[in-house]
């Protein structure tokens, strides 16, 4: 099975995918999320891992765009605890840096470790993993990168200060994506979906009350504005149901009063 991530060997999304699917699977690594979306668009890969969320961070809003621009499905999610460690070229220690490059959710997740260096300078990169790599290729000194256990292993560098994100108990939300609908919805029992709400008033505060009376718990909820008509906004929400039939009125009612609704997935929650 082709399997798309966003970044290379040792980055977190390839770790999800070898947990997910094995040695067997080949990885179809890209550098960006939108490559990774393009590539299950348009069959080169079956599956894309992406991630959406961080306990920590929050929602990575470009993402749900991707979903819904390319036509695909959420057939499966996975929660990955993360650790960061600081790390670099063996023999350095953090009072010679002068830079730590990572992904920009990795220096947001660890913001108050790196307040104690001021000095140093933080640098948005594509990716976790592929920062360790340049180190290591370019025998980089100076420059540390924020990346996983796995990155430093691969790339032979030394771990400066291990787990040094702000929240110990952090964990990113990935989705599975599929060019075609999941046939597994006798044990769905989480739903995601987009929804186009009429411009009136009291519109959003009416389709939420309805969602509860339906015993639908919303885990998350974005707006993005509607390029196309100022002032309107489309909302991707994440919701749990235990009762297959409210779940279905509560469809039908959304179809029927409500606005433009569109399903990306009905498929099991992982959270635990």
């Amino acid at each position: 099975m082709n399997v798309a991530i966003q970044g290379i060997p040792g980055s977190f999304h390839h770790q999800v995918a070898l947990l997910n699917f094995g040695e067997g699977s080949k990885i179809l690594p890209f550098l960006t999320f939108e490559e990774v979306a393009k590539s299950v668009a348009n069959g080169k890969a079956a599956v894309g891992i992406m991630a959406i969320e961080n306990s920590i961070a929050g929602a990575i809003l470009p993402n749900y765009d991707l979903i819904d621009r390319y036509e695909l499905f959420i057939h499966e999610e996975y929660y990955l605890p993360i650790s960061h460690h600081l790390m670099a070229l063996p023999g350095q220690s953090i009072t010679d840096l002068t830079a730590v490059r990572s992904h920009p959710m990795a220096l947001l997740q660890c913001k108050a470790f790196l307040a104690q260096w001021p000095k140093i300078q933080l640098i948005d990169d594509q990716d976790t993993a592929s920062v360790a790599k340049r180190i290591q290729e370019e025998q980089l000194l100076g420059v540390a990168a924020i990346a996983s256990e796995i990155a430093a292993a691969s790339y032979g560098l030394e771990i400066l200060a291990p787990q040094i994100q702000t929240v110990k108990d952090n964990f990113t939300r990935f989705i599975f994506l599929t060019r075609e609908k999941s046939n597994a919805r006798e044990i769905a029992n989480k739903v995601s979906f987009k929804i186009t709400i009429r411009n009136e008033a009291g519109g959003l505060a009416k389709l939420l009350t309805m969602l509860a009376e339906k015993n639908l718990n919303l885990s998350k909820i974005q707006s993005i504005p509607l390029l196309d008509k100022p002032w309107d906004y489309a909302f991707f929400i994440d919701a749990e149901f235990a009762e297959e039939q409210a779940y279905q009125e509560a469809v039908e009612q959304m179809q029927t009063n409500y606005g433009e609704l569109k399903i990306f997935g009905e498929y099991r929650s992982r959270k635990g």
